[in-house]
């Protein structure tokens, strides 16, 4: 178990279960004929757990070696592209992906049930007593602290693996700490460009307030991830899914698992340059933003034409590139995209790992960037209170009782009345009756799953004391979710609620 949930990625007891896992993973790849190496998750987990199997998959391919690595997401291929949170509450589905929470533990279960075929290993980021909970306790979204901590763990690890057995040599924390400290230089790379990453932001938020789109086209992994920020937003900020969408541009054929599922199945799940050319680019407005990502080592001539294809329909077109030391942009591409946001990368003297770790900084910088843009435009648009993401989805288990815990946040109420009020604006118009207290809170959850701004609406009612009716209409007749909260908390006469520490809910 490689747990983070009080300790640095520095710390001698993390290095030391990393090498631990690093010498299994060495057997597995020393019998290329007999293993399969697979990476499991719910949500932002099981995108991530997709996106590293596409990456290692290709260092074999570069090695002359057939693919080892596969991937298991909660709910298949669809939530790469579209979230399915409610799929993660079934531990049954888990357990027959093999053959965050339940669908993992019940991969677990049956991994440590069959030992004789498995070699489990679980990356949590929670003590024990938070352990249904999301993977980052300090924002209550994995996407962003979580995510980019898993993202750094696992291509570490698995790096340092390959390097090992490609050298037959032992790993050392040396070794490890060399490939961290990598990406301790990304970070430091990337939020150099604070400035024009802020600038970003504004145009986002423009747009979301304007109630128009953010698209982000990404070139190779960059779009993977694009499109996984674009599908965090619809249960993180209650959104919907085309006002945050990622885009893949480029060849996609062997990435998949059943690529079968996501072809031709309804707009929500388009992702490729085909669909962003045939159904997106056609109803483009001026009021929407585009943002492109992409290196200078891919086809520019093919940026080129979508940038001004794009700029057809609106001028709010922005660029990220990245660079190493010795590359340039093109004039004509700074010419159709004046504030482009260009990263240069040093270069990397390693001579196995260096490609690999180059195009990792570029994926998680990009992952950085684009987390900061989405919830940063979400909160212009007025979705997020004091750092808590109170409009979010309830869409499984865990988000059920995270908005249980956000209503006791801001309304000082037991959990006992929080429950209360959330169940009543779940099921509203019906009176809350035994039967649907004592219901399966899977029931609770299908029914809020269809609904919206289900927890602004509960938090209104038990601030006001008032009927589901008027807290819609209050939130109707608002300028944002986050006005019409406010005024409410500051309504005369209102204890605010006790300053909890629980942080189920926050943002980052």
């Amino acid at each position: 178990i490689l747990s983070l949930s009080s300790q640095r990625l520095y710390s001698e007891s993390v290095l030391k279960t990393m090498i631990n896992i690093i010498s299994k993973v060495q057997e597995v790849l020393k019998d290329p004929d007999n293993t399969l190496i697979v990476l499991s998750g719910g949500g932002t987990s099981g995108r991530l757990a997709f996106l590293i199997a596409v990456s290692f998959n290709k260092l074999l391919k570069g090695l002359g070696q057939l693919p080892r690595y596969t991937y298991i997401i909660a709910g298949g291929d669809r939530s790469l592209v579209m979230s399915q949170e409610g799929l993660e509450d079934c531990a049954l589905l888990g357990i027959e992906e093999l053959s965050k929470a339940p669908f993992v533990a019940g991969q677990l279960d049956f991994c440590m049930n069959n030992l004789d075929i498995f070699l489990p290993v679980l990356v949590g980021f929670n003590p024990v007593s938070m352990a249904s909970c999301s993977p980052s306790g300090s924002d209550g979204s994995s996407r962003m602290k979580g995510g980019s901590a898993t993202k750094i763990l696992l291509e570490t690890l698995l790096l340092a693996a390959h390097k090992t057995v490609s050298k037959d040599t032992d790993i050392s924390e040396k070794c490890l700490l060399e490939i961290l400290r990598t990406y301790e230089r990304a970070h430091k790379v990337t939020y150099a460009q604070s400035k024009k990453i802020a600038a970003l932001v504004k145009q986002a938020g423009t747009s979301l307030q304007k109630k128009a789109c953010v698209y982000m086209v990404g070139w190779h992994t960059l779009g993977i991830i694009a499109i996984m920020d674009g599908a965090e937003c619809i249960p993180t900020f209650g959104a919907d899914y085309n006002d945050v969408r990622g885009f893949l541009i480029g060849d996609h054929s062997e990435m998949f698992n059943k690529e079968a599922d996501l072809i031709a199945q309804g707009p929500q799940f388009a992702f490729s340059q085909e669909d962003f050319v045939k159904t997106i680019l056609p109803s483009l407005t001026e009021l929407d933003t585009v943002l492109f990502l992409f290196t200078l080592d891919d086809d520019l001539a093919e940026v080129e034409k979508l940038v001004v294809q794009v700029k057809e329909k609106t001028s709010n077109v922005q660029a990220l590139s990245h660079a190493t030391v010795g590359q340039y942009l093109p004039a004509s591409l700074k010419k159709l995209v004046p504030s482009i946001m260009s990263i240069m990368w040093p270069i990397l003297f390693l001579e196995y790992e260096g490609n690999f770790i180059q195009k990792f900084q570029r994926e998680l910088s990009t992952k950085w960037i684009l987390n900061t843009v989405s919830t940063g435009a979400h909160v212009l648009k007025g979705k997020i209170l004091h750092n808590y993401m109170v409009n979010l989805r309830i869409s499984n288990s865990k988000l059920f009782w995270r908005a249980v815990c956000i209503l006791q946040r801001f309304t000082g109420h037991s959990q006992a009345r929080c429950l209360e009020g959330l169940l009543q604006t779940i099921y509203d118009p019906e009176v809350l009756s035994d039967d649907i207290r004592n219901a399966e809170l899977s029931k609770h959850i299908a029914i809020a799953t269809e609904k919206s701004k289900v927890v602004p609406t509960a938090l209104l009612c038990l601030l006001r004391n008032c009927s589901v009716q008027e807290a819609q209409l209050r939130l109707d007749t608002s300028p944002s979710i986050r006005a019409a909260i406010e005024s409410s908390l500051n309504a005369p006469g209102r204890k605010r609620g006790a300053d909890k520490s629980d942080s189920t809910g926050r943002s980052a």
